[in-house]
C-alpha cells in the first residue's frame, strides 16, 4: 500500500489483479446486480488510487480495508438505485454451448434455489446482509469483518446470528410456499 501511495503503478496493478475478485464478489452479494457490482468495484479501486496513504497496516488487513470501502460505495449505490430492479443475468451463448447438463430439471432446480438464496439475501436489512456476506461468503473472520464495517466484534457476532436466523426463516418460508397448492374453488 505504501508503494501505491507513492505512485507505483505495478504495485497497484498487482493489488487490483489479486483483490478485484474479492471486492466484486462482495459487491455483487450486497447490491444483487452485476452491473452495480462492477461500478462499486471500479469506485473502490479509484478510491485506492486517491487514498492509499490512508491505509494503516497495524489497524486492519488489506482485504477488510478494501471491503470497508466497498461497503460504503455499495450502500451509496443501493440508496440511489432503490427505484431500479436489476435485470436477470443472461448467460452468454458461448457459456451455454460449453455447458453439459445431463438432466435439464436439475439445472432448473439449482437455478431456482440459487435465485431463492440471492433473493432472501437481498431482502435482509443491510446491516445483517453485510455481515452474512463478509463472514459466510467472503470467509472473513469476525475481527476482519468488524474492521471492514467499523464496529465491535460482538456486534458482528450478534448481527451474524440474527442475519442467519432471518435468512433461514425466509428460505424455509419460500420452501413451504412452493409446496402449497390452492384448493380448487378457494380464493387465496
Amino acid at each position: 500500500m505504501a508503494a501505491i501511495a507513492a505512485g507505483d503503478r505495478d504495485a497497484f496493478a498487482a493489488l487490483y489483479r489479486r483483490r478485484r475478485p474479492d471486492v466484486y464478489r462482495f459487491a455483487v452479494h450486497m447490491t444483487g446486480a452485476p452491473a452495480s457490482a462492477e461500478d462499486v468495484t471500479q469506485d473502490v479501486f479509484m478510491a485506492v488510487i486517491h487514498d492509499a496513504r490512508r491505509y494503516r497496516s497495524g489497524r486492519s488487513g488489506v482485504v477488510p480495508w478494501l471491503l470497508g470501502i466497498a461497503r460504503n460505495h455499495a450502500r451509496r449505490r443501493m440508496s440511489g438505485d432503490r427505484k431500479l430492479d436489476p435485470l436477470p443475468d443472461s448467460s452468454s451463448p458461448i457459456d451455454e454451448a460449453l455447458t453439459v447438463t445431463a438432466d435439464p430439471m436439475v439445472g432448473l432446480a439449482r437455478d431456482r434455489e440459487i435465485a431463492a438464496v440471492r433473493g432472501a439475501l437481498r431482502a435482509l436489512p443491510f446491516s445483517y446482509r453485510e455481515v452474512v456476506v463478509l463472514c459466510d461468503l467472503q470467509e472473513l473472520s469476525y475481527v476482519e469483518a468488524a474492521d471492514a464495517i467499523g464496529c465491535a466484534v460482538g456486534t458482528v457476532r450478534s448481527r451474524l446470528h440474527r442475519g442467519r436466523a432471518l435468512l433461514s426463516a425466509r428460505l424455509k418460508g419460500e420452501q413451504r410456499g412452493l409446496g402449497k397448492r390452492p384448493v380448487p374453488g378457494w380464493v387465496l
